[in-house]
């Protein structure tokens, strides 16, 4: 089965040696590059990363000689085992794509290699945007020294960065207001995944507003859904109706999540012993309060969508 193939398959419809496949062209010092980057983006996914994998990945991150963009997808691919071992825990290893020992060592590598200023921009970045997928006390430091910081680049990592690590409200609020496309985009999706309320009403016009750009528009109705969402339903019901499937999608999706949060909020006023935690609607898992990301498995109009 030819590697490009991948892409065009869901992951949970990939062949049970798919992280085999992957293993082998990673360990294989004579593949292609464009292979090996294709390869290590793969091995990310969360239907995939094992121990194995997880080990040939730190090995190219560490290999100085591999270039800057091999070593920087190495990383990246790491950041969803690492999100998927934080939040869900240890106690049930099914759940969890690598072993408790390997989420520590990644975590630690990744830190070592972050603090190593002679290793590439490039690589350092994506070092940073895959560790705050588990957050640990180091990264706040890290994070408003990376804000503060001229060079665009790294502010675009700080604001990705926010989104998974909690004390960033008036930053995020800041960053929305910024001419760099790409720093906006995450500064709506970080807004979104900690209800940053000073945010509305500039993310509300997004959606509104003719001529938002379509990538843009669909990061703001997912936020909209989570920072008010009994406002949300009502932006978003003409959306629902949109001859654009992708938005009309994201509008039933974020309607259904607005609805899911308002009775979980009623509950929690309800129940004053009830706090945050592990949710469940029709058995499915849906939210964690940890880092505020939401896993949602949500049944509307017959459709099951699953979303981060």
């Amino acid at each position: 089965m030819k590697l490009k193939t991948f892409m065009d398959i869901p992951p949970w419809e990939w062949p049970e040696d798919a992280a085999n496949i992957f293993l082998e062209i990673l360990r294989d010092d004579q593949a292609d590059e464009s292979e090996c980057l294709l390869a290590a983006k793969l091995a990310g996914d969360e239907t995939a990363i094992n121990d194995k994998l997880a080990d040939a990945l730190l090995a190219i991150l560490h290999i100085t000689k591999n270039s800057d963009s091999l070593r920087a997808q190495a990383a990246i691919s790491l950041g969803p085992a690492l999100e998927c071992a934080y939040m869900d825990g240890f106690e049930d290893t099914q759940n969890v794509p690598i072993s408790e020992n390997k989420f520590q060592e990644i975590q630690k590598s990744l830190r070592k290699l972050y603090l190593d200023t002679s290793v590439p921009k490039e690589v350092r970045r994506r070092v940073l945007e895959a560790s705050v997928r588990a957050p640990q006390d180091w990264h706040k430091d890290v994070i408003r020294e990376t804000y503060s910081s001229t060079d665009e680049s790294w502010k675009l990592t700080a604001v990705f960065c926010m989104r998974f690590v909690r004390g960033f409200n008036d930053q995020i609020h800041e960053a929305l207001e910024t001419e760099n496309q790409d720093i906006h985009y995450e500064a709506v999706c970080a807004a979104g995944n900690w209800e940053v309320d000073a945010a509305w009403s500039h993310i509300a016009t997004l959606i509104t507003t003719e001529g938002t750009d379509k990538y843009l528009q669909l990061a703001a109705i997912e936020a909209v859904a989570s920072i008010r969402p009994q406002e949300a339903a009502e932006i978003l019901l003409d959306l629902a109706d949109s001859e654009d499937e992708d938005i009309a999608d994201a509008a039933y999706e974020a309607m259904a999540m607005s609805e899911v949060l308002l009775d979980l909020k009623d509950d929690d006023e309800d129940d004053e012993s009830c706090h945050w935690g592990w949710a469940t609607v029709e058995g499915h898992r849906i939210t964690s309060k940890k880092t505020k990301t939401y896993f949602v498995i949500i049944e509307f109009a017959g459709l099951y969508n699953a979303g981060l």
